[in-house]
């Protein structure tokens, strides 16, 4: 059974910094890329960001560029999200999810497991 499970939400200020971490078990595929993607209350789930298998590509919102950091861990079944300079409008629970893809998706149906969420808010 494929298991997805966040860690490292919070509260923090406008400015600070948090470090997601998701860890998966049980994946099947021998190669998978995986994103961070992000629900604010009253609004549409959306793409944060995307790494590819190898970690050699990534690819990040406009909304988060230059501010957050996507990298996996160097056994390849962990993926963090450095997030720097918060602003409120990061408030959201932040998903992982994983794609039997090797290459980055932005599309959330391109995405087979997905997470259950990690809290992130963000104080002015």
């Amino acid at each position: 059974q494929v298991q997805l499970v966040e860690s490292g939400g919070g509260f923090v200020q406008a400015g600070g910094s948090l470090r997601l971490s998701c860890a998966v078990s049980g994946y099947t595929f021998s190669t998978y890329a995986m994103g961070w993607f992000r629900q604010a209350p009253e609004k549409e789930r959306e793409f944060v960001a995307a790494i590819s298998w190898s970690g050699a590509n990534t690819d990040y919102a406009d909304s988060v560029k230059g501010r957050f950091t996507i990298s996996r861990g160097n056994a390849k079944n962990t993926v963090n999200l450095q997030m720097n300079s918060l602003k409120p409008e990061d408030t959201a629970i932040y998903y992982c999810a994983a794609t039997s893809r090797s290459r980055i998706i932005h599309f959330q149906d391109g995405y087979d497991y997905w997470g259950r969420g990690t809290q992130v808010t963000v104080s002015s």
